[in-house]
Parts: C-alpha cells; sequence; structure tokens
C-alpha cells in the first residue's frame, strides 16, 4: 500500500506545483504588492508577506480539498466567479494605474498612517484576494481538487496531502517574492521602479478584463446550448 501511495503523492505534488505556480506566480505580483503597500515600513511588508502567504496556502487548500462542494451548495457555478472576481482585479488595477507618485513628503505621510492595523486589514482583502490570489487561481485550484479525488480513500489522502505541500511551497515562495520584493526593484531605480509598477498594474488591468471575458464566454457559450434548436 505504501508503495502505491508514495508514488501518488509525488505526482500530485508536481502536477499541482506545475499548475498553480505559473498561475499564481508571486514573481509578477510582487511589484503589485510593492505598489499597495507604498509607505509601509520594512517590518510591516514582512507581517504582511507573512500573512498573505498564510491567506493564500488557507484559500487554495480549501479551494482544493471543499471549493467544489461550496460552490454547488450555493448554487455558483465557476464562470459568475471568474466574472465576480475579475472585475475586482480590474478595479484595483485601475486605482493603481491612476495612482500619483509619491513625493519624499507624502512617503513620510503614508508611512505614518501605514500602521501595522492598517496593514493587518488589508492582509485579505485586496493583498490576498483578488491580487495574489484571484479568481482564476481558485477556479483552478477547485478543478485540481476534482482531478485529485479517487474512489480509494487512501489514494484521494495521498494526492491531496502532495497537494497540500505543493501549496505550502508556493506559499514559501510567495512569503520571500513580497519579503524582498523591494530589494529585487532596487537596481532598477526609483524611475524604473515607477514604470515597472505601471506596466504591472496595466497588465494586472488586462488579466481581469480577460477573467471577465473568459466567465461571460462561458456564460454565453451555455446560453446557446440550453436555447432550443429550430
Amino acid at each position: 500500500m505504501i508503495i502505491e501511495l508514495l508514488p501518488a503523492l509525488g505526482k500530485s505534488f508536481l502536477f499541482v506545483l506545475a499548475t498553480l505556480l505559473p498561475i499564481l506566480n508571486p514573481a509578477a505580483t510582487a511589484p503589485i504588492f510593492l505598489g499597495l503597500t507604498e509607505g509601509a515600513t520594512s517590518t510591516t511588508r514582512e507581517l504582511l508577506a507573512r500573512r498573505i502567504a498564510r491567506n493564500m496556502l488557507l484559500l487554495m487548500v480549501g479551494s482544493m480539498l471543499v471549493g467544489s462542494y461550496v460552490l454547488d451548495f450555493f448554487g455558483i457555478s465557476l464562470p459568475i466567479v471568474r466574472v465576480g472576481g475579475g472585475l475586482i482585479v480590474a478595479s484595483v488595477a485601475w486605482r493603481l494605474l491612476n495612482a500619483s507618485h509619491a513625493t519624499d513628503d507624502r512617503r513620510a505621510v503614508l508611512a505614518e498612517s501605514f500602521t501595522p492595523e492598517q496593514a493587518s486589514r488589508q492582509a485579505f482583502y485586496p493583498l490576498t484576494f483578488p491580487i495574489s490570489c484571484g479568481p482564476g487561481s481558485i477556479a483552478a485550484a477547485i478543478t485540481v481538487g476534482v482531478s485529485l479525488h479517487d474512489e480509494r480513500l487512501a489514494l484521494s489522502l495521498a494526492r491531496m496531502g502532495g497537494g497540500a505541500l505543493a501549496l505550502l511551497t508556493i506559499g514559501v515562495v510567495m512569503y520571500l517574492a513580497f519579503r524582498y520584493a523591494q530589494r529585487l526593484l532596487k537596481p532598477l531605480g526609483e524611475a524604473g521602479t515607477v514604470v515597472f509598477l505601471r506596466l504591472s498594474a496595466f497588465i494586472l488591468l488586462c488579466l481581469g478584463v480577460q477573467i471577465v471575458w473568459d466567465g461571460v464566454s462561458e456564460l454565453l457559450s451555455g446560453m446557446l446550448v440550453a436555447l432550443p434548436a429550430r
């Protein structure tokens, strides 16, 4: 039995890691995190990075294990999740695109106002959801969870355990990317960082629109299939 379970755990670990890491993409999300926490101290950013990674892990593991059952209970389809979440992503990206660049005086004001209490309030929304772990990631986690289920309980538990380990690995990568985002962007200089943040915000806006379009397309396709043939 153990000989059968260990390969299942390893295969599910690699499968979930290869599937969800490119979607979550902590390296691409780190500049957005940096822009949304402008004025925060390094200590506050470290606190936020740890909480975001923890929240992401809990949200993704929960989506993978019971996400499909929760959606079925409330009668919510995945296309609706994509449309709603995509609108949130697009709105956050639009706010980042239109944010004015902070001067030295404004940075000092932001640093004073960005308290640990404020950071705690923003740790889940919008920094965890939908920035770090959006509707596309949740939909992918639900789909992955369905594919990992097996009629044999032991094999299903082994696969789910491998998936949870993969998400834990992604959480560590996300923490490191967010924790050291400022250092990673430091070689670009101040002007380069501003340009990079704007480009990242624009890409995030495009992703939000794409998520909405994917959801709308699925809804329209379902409506066309449901129409009686003439």
